[in-house]
């Protein structure tokens, strides 16, 4: 049964992908709200409560197969304010590279490394942040390539997001899933340029992961939403009239054209604030593509996701409920979430999207890790 370490672990969503053929050896985040749901669903083994700062290898028992890092992100945000790497959220990526330097020591360095991170990493600082993180994991004695998934391959969400692959050098009697140049479904343009920034050394370090196309998606925004949520309520009819004031023309006109449609349509709707002839005014944009917008955590309203049904004359919003935010992650329905409702939309849209995990170790950290070539130097005692 491979092993596995969860950094930034959150409400355990990259456990969640894994499944329970795995066994997950730590699993560490500094939040201590975030720690009792992760608790409460998968219970309390293993799981360390503190800044990863104060993590050392002799927390860690024994050698897992893989080391999951979903690192915070809001430094290499393209929302952000662009420290990037430098800094103090998304700055932890550097106390957990010392993690896996001194696991290395201790002969008890994972097979595989997965880091992923929002799609501002391929530019924060002119790529230079992702330059350090492929000098990195180089360091470690690693092999590594990027990928970008879209989550609306999988659930209803637009959530385009960032994977680093690290393979351990010397580790594998077959390379799985390497292909000979970028693939378009995962490669995108910005990758792509990406890697032609890279030094010579660094790119003859590279591996272009290949990755099985999934099967289309089953389920559209209109399956996963609730009639009557425990989370939210439906607005009052002059709530509803007061978004719709917020609306350029350009969306008015999409909602209007669901309204011709004679049949139940469901958008969803951010608040933004443009600037129209100089004076910066707060719009409510809405899409009506069956995929909700990507799920952000809710420092402020504008910032938490509304949903508006739209049915011939009737015409109905509310927020996002806790339950469909999850859905969107693909967590189950047995999911346990924080009662509080900012809390759990907290946790969701941290989060890493489970269908996308486990479509990742099927399709490529499992099949290399069943062609390891076993170290003899290394004890594997439990």
């Amino acid at each position: 049964m491979p092993t596995f370490l969860e950094f930034f672990a959150g409400g355990g969503m990259a456990r969640a992908g894994l499944g329970k053929k795995w066994t997950c050896v730590l699993a560490n985040d500094v939040d201590q709200k975030k720690g009792r749901t992760y608790a409460q669903n998968w219970g309390k083994r293993g799981l360390v409560i503190d800044d990863i700062r104060n993590v050392s290898a002799e927390d860690i028992p024994e050698r897992a197969d893989l080391a999951w890092a979903s690192f915070p992100c809001q430094d290499l945000s393209l929302a952000g304010v662009g420290a990037g790497l430098q800094g103090n959220r998304s700055g932890t990526f550097w106390p957990f590279i010392g993690l896996m330097q001194e696991l290395k020591q201790h002969d008890r360095a994972p097979n595989v490394i997965v880091l992923e991170n929002v799609l501002g990493t391929l530019t924060s600082h002119g790529g230079q942040d992702f330059e350090a993180i492929i000098t990195a994991l180089g360091g470690l004695g690693y092999q590594c390539g990027a990928l970008v998934i879209d989550a609306a391959l999988f659930v209803p969400q637009s959530r385009p997001r960032l994977f680093f692959i690290a393979v351990r050098k010397g580790a594998w009697a077959e390379m799985c899933g390497a292909s000979d140049g970028p693939h378009p479904v995962w490669h995108t343009r910005a990758v792509r340029s990406a890697y032609d920034r890279l030094t010579p050394g660094l790119k003859a370090n590279w591996v272009w992961w290949g990755l099985k196309t999934p099967a289309r998606r089953s389920k559209d925004l209109a399956d996963i939403i609730e009639e009557a949520p425990d989370s939210v309520h439906w607005h009052s009819r002059q709530e509803t009239t007061n978004l719709l004031s917020m609306m350029s023309e350009i969306n008015l006109a999409k909602v209007e054209t669901a309204q011709m449609a004679r049949l139940a349509m469901t958008g969803t709707i951010y608040k933004r604030t443009r600037t129209e002839h100089g004076i910066k005014v707060q719009r409510a944009e809405i899409r009506f593509d069956n995929v909700a917008g990507c799920l952000r955590t809710p420092a402020g309203g504008s910032s938490r996701q509304l949903i508006m049904v739209v049915d011939g004359p009737s015409i109905r919003s509310r927020l996002i409920s806790a339950r469909e935010t999850a859905r969107l992650m693909g967590l189950p329905e047995a999911y346990k979430l924080p009662a509080k409702y900012n809390e759990a939309y907290h946790l969701t849209g941290d989060g890493v999207v489970v269908p996308v995990v486990r479509h990742l170790a099927r399709f490529l950290i499992e099949p290399l890790l069943a062609k390891t070539t076993p170290d003899p130097h290394i004890s594997r005692s439990r």
